[in-house]
């Protein structure tokens, strides 16, 4: 946009698009992040949601009343600052502003979130403006890239969005971990993952994917879980499992080169070591449930017995043994949902893998071959005591046209974390909704 003042043309820019308009003088909408200031220079840290950048002025080299604005303005105060845009390589963004002109828009008072340190039940009472501290704004920039990247990956491999939805009345995993709520005089569940109704759009697009939300009445309270979040669940038709694999650390691996090509100063914000994540490149390595039960008592996990679930420190231990995520496959028939193919040679195994993230941020992606033969349906629904009448629309998909078909979730906050090298997931998350935080 080209802003007229008498004769003078000056482009009004976004911070993000500075590196074009070095040298030109230019108009940004900001806020006032931080500021410091000496008797003859003043500095503003200003941002304005596409970036960071600094503002310099110089006592000498501006009017009066402006260096004194700079000198007294409040910290998250609105401004239109003008200036001109130079390069600065001791700048993480790699150009600063040399400031001529401040219109005060709007002076904040009293911000609560000062540079000091605060505890995080403060800073998540205060999530509406935590968000636009340096380090949360390189997470939700990080998280955007990796949706942005989904995106991309699934139109150019032929996919097709399919939105499932949010109310259900019944459930991929059963219905203890759901929330409950009356949909009239029905009972319906928040969706818990919109496998089911993927497996039926496959049928119809053969390869499909959906990106939202998904809801777990889950009483956890590691750094691994939240209450709501959000997933990317592909399925495909004419695939098995092998081809499924591929497809997976094909897709982790672009999101992941995506943000170190595009996200390089959010991850140098972050202090995250990029070094570990250029080595995530297909293919992933690969063990079974078996090798992994094996591994898990030569280190010393005597807890661990074939038929257990692994829990966050086994995952970790068997990921520290890898430079990239590693997949564990054919985890027994009995802690696995109803719905997974069984190995054709094991009747204990099920055709399923989960990836697990290097440096402890465990399982980012479930996913199996589906069991595509009607009378093994209905007879693992019966098993696992499931209304055959709330399941008949999905056990009618096996018999029109059934085809052996995969797909697989992937959770994108522990995704976020995983590349970010954050600890917790509440980062990753706009607002995050845990056990006991439904504010703000």
């Amino acid at each position: 946009m080209q802003v007229f003042g008498g004769n003078i043309v000056v482009n009004k820019i976004t911070i993000a698009e500075s590196p074009k308009f070095v040298d030109q003088e230019v108009k940004i909408g900001a806020w006032v992040a931080n500021k410091r200031s000496s008797g003859k220079i003043a500095f503003l840290q200003l941002r304005d949601g596409t970036g960071f950048i600094q503002g310099v002025l110089v006592k000498s080299e501006v009017p009066e009343e402006v260096f004194q604005t700079a000198k007294s303005i409040t910290q998250e105060s609105s401004i239109y600052v003008t200036g001109k845009i130079q390069k600065d390589e001791r700048s993480p963004f790699g150009y600063e502003m040399l400031v001529s002109g401040i219109e005060l828009i709007h002076a904040a008072v009293d911000y609560p979130i000062t540079p000091k340190e605060h505890g995080t039940e403060f800073l998540m009472d205060h999530r509406h403006l935590w968000l636009r501290s340096r380090r949360q704004h390189a997470v939700m920039k990080v998280r955007n890239e990796i949706i942005r990247a989904t995106y991309e990956f699934f139109n150019e491999n032929g996919f097709s969005k399919v939105d499932p939805p949010i109310l259900t009345g019944s459930a991929p995993e059963g219905t203890s971990e759901l929330f409950h709520t009356k949909y009239f005089d029905e009972d319906a569940y928040l969706s818990q993952s919109g496998q089911l109704y993927m497996e039926a759009a496959a049928m119809a697009l053969g390869k499909v994917f959906s990106f939202g939300p998904t809801f777990r009445a889950e009483k956890s309270k590691t750094r691994r879980h939240l209450i709501e979040f959000w997933m990317i669940e592909p399925e495909m038709a004419f695939y098995e499992h092998e081809d499924s694999l591929k497809l997976q650390e094909n897709y982790v691996s672009y999101i992941v080169q995506s943000v170190l090509k595009n996200c390089s100063v959010e991850l140098k914000t972050l202090g995250r070591d990029t070094a570990k994540l250029e080595q995530v490149k297909a293919p992933f390595p690969r063990i079974t449930y078996d090798e992994a039960i094996e591994f898990l008592h030569k280190k010393g996990f005597d807890d661990i017995e074939w038929g257990d679930d692994f829990g966050a420190p086994h995952e970790t231990a068997i990921a520290e043994s890898y430079e990239k995520p590693v997949f564990i496959t054919k985890y027994p028939t009995t802690i696995k949902p109803f719905y997974m193919q069984p190995d054709p040679e094991r009747e204990d195994v099920v055709l399923c893998a989960d990836l697990i993230a290097p440096e402890g941020y465990g399982e980012i992606i479930g996913g199996s071959e589906r069991i595509h033969d009607y009378d093994l349906l209905k007879s693992r629904l019966e098993e696992h005591n499931l209304d055959l009448e709330a399941y008949g629309w999905y056990l009618e998909l096996r018999k029109y046209g059934s085809v052996p078909h995969s797909g697989f979730g992937l959770g994108l906050e522990r995704t976020v974390a995983w590349i970010s090298g954050v600890e917790h997931v509440r980062e990753t998350i706009p607002f995050p909704r845990l056990l006991n935080r439904l504010y703000p």
